[in-house]
């Protein structure tokens, strides 16, 4: 553990969370999480509330005391102000890295910006770092960690074993039946041109009832299926990464890709054309022009590929610069 220390700004956004918490843990430095809650005056537009607190309520405020940390990190355009407050507050102490792009007004206070390179912005200084995928918290220590944890669970299940991982519909995107029933058909055509094996399930809010029906009958028995809203189970997401030989995940979430995308199996997207935005999009071209993954359709061509973790990449970077 290094002697350095860094907080984590968390909020109530589950995704921000992982992104900043993913590099605090792999820069090794001690992590404080400072929970902030967020008030009505959050709304306003950062040029308003500049470098200030305005916008998360008294008890967040109470917990931004010092002594300040070496560096504090947040994601999203929300957290923005409050991680150049901290700057302020601590005489330019405390290095502050602003994950996604959070507008133009008070960039050159961020001592690192990391833009996800499907994100499009065009913006080029100093302090931006651009990366593939989303920062996460899956790491091969991890990995390792939960294959010892979920091993004798899936022990009876034949090989290979098939990870499905499935968002669902999005603000924009919706994930209908027939969508449910094509990636249904798609996964067991998959299954059939790798040798059978069986299936590893997981659905989430945004599937929905009926879509996971379709999923649940389509798909063959023997299979693990842990569908949305199950309380008598643990989740098995992460033990689903590290036991499945071969990964298929659907293409709404650029969390569920990029941490797909950190396990050592081959992954496969689901992303028929106009099924997701021109952000996911990007994302699926860039993996697949970076050997993270392969479109999930009808081809099989199985290759080994590096664990993506833009994590590591933004820890790495703040050791070297600071």
């Amino acid at each position: 553990m290094s002697d350095k220390t860094i907080w984590v700004l968390a909020d109530d956004r589950a995704g921000n969370n992982s992104q900043s918490l993913g590099v605090a843990e792999a820069s090794g430095f001690e992590t404080e999480i400072k929970p902030i809650r967020y008030t009505k005056w959050v709304k306003l537009p950062n040029c308003l509330r500049g470098a200030s607190t305005i916008g998360i309520d008294k008890s967040s405020v109470e917990r931004l005391k010092p002594p300040f940390p070496d560096f504090a990190v947040a994601a999203g355009r929300r957290a923005a102000p409050v991680l150049r407050w901290l700057k302020k507050q601590s005489g330019g102490k405390t290095k502050i890295i602003q994950i996604m792009f959070a507008g133009n007004f008070g960039i050159k206070d961020f001592d690192l910006i990391v833009l996800p390179e499907h994100d499009g912005c065009k913006q080029m200084r100093p302090n931006i770092l651009r990366v593939v995928g989303a920062p996460h918290r899956i790491t091969p220590e991890r990995l390792k960690s939960e294959r010892e944890k979920w091993a004798d669970t899936f022990k009876d299940l034949p090989a290979p074993k098939i990870a499905l991982i499935v968002g669902g519909a999005t603000k924009d995107k919706p994930f209908t039946p027939a969508m449910a029933q094509e990636l249904a058909d798609r996964a067991v055509a998959f299954s059939k041109a790798v040798g059978g094996g069986s299936f590893l399930v997981t659905t989430s809010r945004r599937t929905g009832a009926e879509q996971e029906k379709i999923l649940r009958e389509t798909l063959p028995d023997p299979k693990y299926f842990y569908g949305w809203g199950d309380t008598q189970n643990e989740n098995p997401y992460f033990g689903f990464l590290a036991c499945a030989d071969y990964i298929l995940v659907t293409g709404d979430s650029v969390s569920m890709c990029s941490e797909a995308c950190a396990a050592n199996a081959p992954v496969f997207i689901y992303a028929p054309q106009g099924s997701v935005g021109k952000k996911h999009a990007l994302l699926h071209r860039q993996l697949y022009d970076g050997g993270y993954a392969q479109p999930l359709d009808g081809a099989v061509n199985v290759k080994e590929h590096k664990p993506l973790n833009a994590a590591q990449v933004v820890a790495d970077e703040i050791k070297r610069r600071f």
